[in-house]
């Protein structure tokens, strides 16, 4: 086997631009909003590739939205939970009153993007994935917090609310057409890309150039905003000829490189590509071709190593017949291929050469948390060891997103166990992995969802992850979870009635400690009030709340700013 050249990941951030206090008042107007009530970015930017128009609507003045309690529901007839409903108005920014203290040295902006608008007039969407993309911030300095929100203005959210009704496929809803041939003439657009979706709303990371791009399934949804304002910039434009309609929510992303997967639908396989911080042209790695299955297996995302990037062959595999369906299957997108097996590939990253490719236990799984190699006591690579939050094999935890199904919780036991799932994939040429859980599943509730780490142990060894976990009984995960991997031990915070979004560990400077810095986190209570919450990353106890004058939908991804 050869050893591959090492690849430096340095993870330091680059400046960027701070943001302007601003204050509720009607006479003090943020700095991007004009007198004619248009937003404009507070600086010009370009880009090489990147084709930026002004896309975001116009609205009036920035004022708070009312706390009223949520809206009831149209299927269950009770109130939902905050998490469950939709975003109040359009965008607001304001300061918020913190409880506790916030550290001095916390001077940035996270950033959290997320479905938090899933009506259309009076049509609701039935899929917690499907809801129009809600951008929110939380600006750190000084031991002040000023925060906000907007939407994504992508052209599925604009063209749905010009024409009051859905115009382009999300994950479970298809438009409705009016004839025949309109429904012919949208399959057609499906197979061209024209028809799905560009609403950016899973998750947002900051490139090594500093732009901060909005990402979805979909690679026409990739969106570049203003981390400050959260205005929308306009489209990420690929600057190659790769092609293809879909990529990994969830790239590996430093100051050097943005690494992702491209499945391929037509022969089945996985396209690894690279793009070098500054650029927008993806540079092909290597090709995984899959060993089973009609399909690739779904790669919502993937994990890495220093030299080694790991392609996950799941048995959960893209359909292309339930992509063409008018209504959506308990499995959406995807077939569960159990007789297919399970594969687990292992390429390296300079050479683009599979080194090892095993068959592991059957999975299913969203999310990666890290991976890391084992050496040998002369420095050989014997295996790679990837961390994933791990469903138990259990598919129907797609089908428990439903809306109805998160807004209809009534004290029953529903939430699907989920577990850290450890695979050990060996480099010494052997057929098979091992999958295993890599602590108790109890200590945290037999939950384990929307995890982080300290970015600084990406792709190497590491102790302590944080995530979701849960307090049965749940239909969703409603806890905080810190994972001690050494210990096997974890800690959890809790609320009752809380629904708490994924804890992103920043890392305090010049720390020398893997847990030395804060857990952010914003929290939807069932009072239909929520809060951004602060915790310490290595006790795990509270430092910080500030609450926000509505109710905060529930969110799925974020990254930070910093500033200097």
């Amino acid at each position: 086997m050869a050893f591959c050249t090492p690849i430096r990941n340095s993870l330091s951030s680059r400046p960027t631009m701070a943001l302007s206090d601003h204050t509720n008042k009607k006479s003090a107007l943020p700095s991007f909003l004009t007198k004619n009530g248009l937003f404009r970015t507070q600086r010009p930017f370009h880009h090489p590739y990147l084709s930026v128009t002004n896309v975001a609507s116009p609205s009036p003045p920035i004022a708070p939205p009312p706390l009223t309690p949520p809206k009831r529901s149209d299927t269950t007839g009770g109130p939902h939970h905050p998490a469950w409903t939709s975003i109040p108005q359009e965008r607001w920014e304001g300061e918020l009153h913190v409880q506790g203290q916030i550290p001095l040295w916390l001077k940035g902006t996270y950033l959290r993007n997320g479905p938090g608008l899933w009506h259309i007039g009076d049509y609701n969407f039935r899929h917690l994935f499907d809801g129009y993309a809600t951008l929110v911030k939380l600006h750190f300095e000084n031991g002040r917090l000023i925060a906000g929100h907007r939407q994504l203005e992508s052209q599925a959210y604009q063209a749905s609310k010009k024409n009051q009704k859905l115009c382009y496929r999300e994950f479970s809803e298809v438009p409705k057409h009016d004839n025949f041939l309109a429904y012919v003439g949208e399959l057609a657009n499906l197979f061209s890309g024209a028809s799905l979706t560009d609403n950016a709303n899973t998750g947002v990371t900051k490139l090594g150039d500093g732009r901060v791009v909005c990402l979805t399934e979909t690679q026409k949804g990739s969106y570049v905003i203003d981390p400050n304002t959260l205005e929308t910039l306009g489209r990420f434009e690929y600057g190659d000829t790769l092609g293809g309609l879909i990529h990994s929510a969830h790239p590996i992303v430093t100051d050097e490189e943005f690494l992702t997967l491209l499945p391929d639908l037509i022969k089945p396989g996985y396209l690894v590509v690279r793009m070098e911080a500054g650029s927008n042209e993806r540079k092909v790695i290597g090709r995984v071709d899959c060993r089973g299955g009609p399909a690739p297996g779904w790669v919502h995302s993937f994990p890495v190593t220093e030299h080694y990037i790991v392609v996950p062959e799941m048995p959960l595999r893209y359909c292309a017949q339930n992509l063409l369906r008018a209504e959506p299957t308990p499995l959406y997108k995807f077939e569960w291929h159990p007789e297919s097996k399970a594969f687990m590939h292992v390429m390296c990253r300079s050479s683009g050469n599979i080194v090892a490719s095993v068959e592991v236990p059957l999975f299913v799984t969203f999310h990666y948390i890290n991976a890391y190699e084992e050496e040998d006591e002369d420095g050989r690579v014997t295996a790679i060891i990837a961390d994933c939050c791990e469903h138990s094999a259990d598919t129907t935890i797609l089908d428990k997103l439903r809306l109805n199904n998160l807004r209809s919780f009534n004290g029953q036991d529903v939430l699907p166990d989920a577990r850290v799932g450890r695979f050990r994939i060996p480099m010494n040429g052997s057929e098979y992995g091992i999958l295993e859980a890599a602590l108790e599943p109890n200590e945290h509730g037999r939950g384990m969802d929307m995890c982080s780490i300290n970015p600084n142990y990406l792709g190497k060894k590491y102790r302590y992850a944080y995530a979701c976990g849960a307090q049965r009984p749940c239909n969703f995960p409603n806890t905080l979870t810190k994972v001690d991997l050494e210990e096997k031990k974890a800690k959890n915070w809790y609320e009752e009635g809380a629904v708490p979004s994924e804890p992103f560990f920043v890392a305090r400077p010049g720390a020398t400690e893997e847990d030395d810095g804060v857990v952010i986190s914003m929290v939807s209570e069932g009072n239909g009030e929520a809060f951004a919450l602060l915790l310490d990353g290595s006790s795990f106890e509270e430092i910080a709340r500030a609450k926000f004058p509505y109710g905060m939908p529930y969110g799925l991804h974020g990254c930070w700013v910093p500033k200097h």
